[in-house]
């Protein structure tokens, strides 16, 4: 088969959906030498795009094709302005086409596979940028309608899709996201110590991660640390990692009126290839979100033998199983008795670390191709 796949976000951004993007298309290029790929790429601008594609053209059937337009210009053209302008101009014919974002543009005569990591924006819509919400709004289920197959991260975010979106349950399924294999516990000092300097790290300290906006829920998280920090025998920080999103004010509030200056961290964006030295100088990962469609942070941390508290909102329990303490993301109280309880129960923590080796290894990118090529190879006959 002839098969197109948008890229865009795997050379735009360097997290979220672009890292998913870039990790399964590299892993999909890898096991499949049979199909030929065409991976379009829209945006003017993108620096060294085609050298990022020959990086995964390991079989020789993958190649890029840049459209000389903005990525912002091609969603005001394909779903505001919905002018039929098909996939097919630029790659040439396809059998399939796949869109790994949300959105799916116009394709003539492909069939067509759309990725849905989440319905945040309909289950928690109070949490979500307003003008961004309104166009998943009209784009998403308009999109949903078009596709052939509709992929979703998890079970949870399957069952959302069917639910919210009236979508034929036999027309979802389910492909698991996976952790790469750099995401190991880093014991390199010099590596440790550079990351700690970089960030500005305190010698002890508890990691959030994420985009700093309503849903990941960190003002709870907050609280939940203020209310601990007496009962620890040593002085222990609270680190929370991510760029700025919407709506964070009320985060940056909350340290000032609970006095925590000085004991809440927050050194902005990290870069990517320091995530695992990041995990690993953290003595707990908390993920307190309120909504997520898979939540691939948790799984990161127990790769690197940092153990998890999370909330149990959404698809969290499916991805973490038993390996990590898992509370109510309202209950403040109760993600604080966790937190201390990992912090001060070594029999525990150690307990935790152990399964959460385990339960990472469950979930890999070969694993996720295999199953991306196996939906390929159906809605293709």
């Amino acid at each position: 088969m002839r098969i197109g796949i948008d890229y865009t976000a795997a050379v735009r951004q360097s997290a979220g959906i672009g890292r998913y993007t870039q990790q399964l298309v590299a892993a999909l290029a890898e096991l499949d030498a049979e199909n030929e790929y065409v991976l379009l790429i829209g945006g003017a601008g993108v620096r060294n795009a085609a050298s990022r594609v020959q990086t995964i053209d390991r079989n020789g059937n993958v190649r890029g094709v840049m459209l000389p337009v903005s990525d912002h210009a091609l969603s005001i053209l394909w779903h505001r302005l919905r002018l039929p302008l098909w996939v097919e101009l630029a790659t040439g014919a396809l059998d399939l086409f796949h869109s790994p974002d949300f959105t799916l543009p116009p394709v003539r005569e492909a069939r067509t596979i759309l990725t849905i990591h989440d319905l945040s924006f309909m289950r928690v819509p109070q949490c979500a940028e307003p003008t961004l919400r309104s166009y998943l709004l009209q784009a998403v289920p308009a999109s949903v309608r078009r596709a052939d197959v509709v992929l979703a991260d998890s079970e949870c975010t399957r069952a959302d899709i069917i639910e919210l979106l009236g979508t034929d349950p036999a027309c979802v399924e389910v492909v698991y996201a996976g952790v790469e294999e750099r995401f190991r516990r880093v014991c390199n000092d010099r590596v440790l110590r550079a990351v700690r300097e970089r960030y500005r790290l305190p010698e002890r300290f508890i990691l959030g991660l994420g985009t700093l906006q309503p849903r990941k829920n960190y003002r709870r998280l907050i609280e939940a640390y203020a209310s601990i920090r007496g009962d620890l025998r040593r002085e222990i920080k609270l680190v929370i990692a991510g760029g700025r999103g919407w709506m964070y004010d009320g985060i940056f509030r909350s340290v000032e009126e609970l006095g925590l200056q000085g004991a809440v961290c927050l050194p902005g964006y990290v870069a990517d290839e320091d995530l695992p030295a990041l995990y690993s100088l953290a003595e707990l990962f908390v993920f307190p979100s309120l909504y997520e469609g898979f939540g691939l942070p948790p799984l990161e941390a127990m790769a690197c033998e940092t153990p998890v508290v999370a909330s149990n909102a959404s698809s969290l329990p499916e991805v973490v199983g038993n390996a990590a303490l898992m509370v109510d993301a309202l209950d403040v109280g109760g993600l604080a008795q966790a937190m201390r309880s990992v912090l001060t129960d070594r029999a525990l923590c150690e307990g935790m670390v152990r399964r959460g080796v385990v339960r990472a290894q469950r979930f890999t990118w070969a694993r996720a191709a295999s199953k991306l090529l196996d939906v390929y190879r159906r809605v293709g006959r």
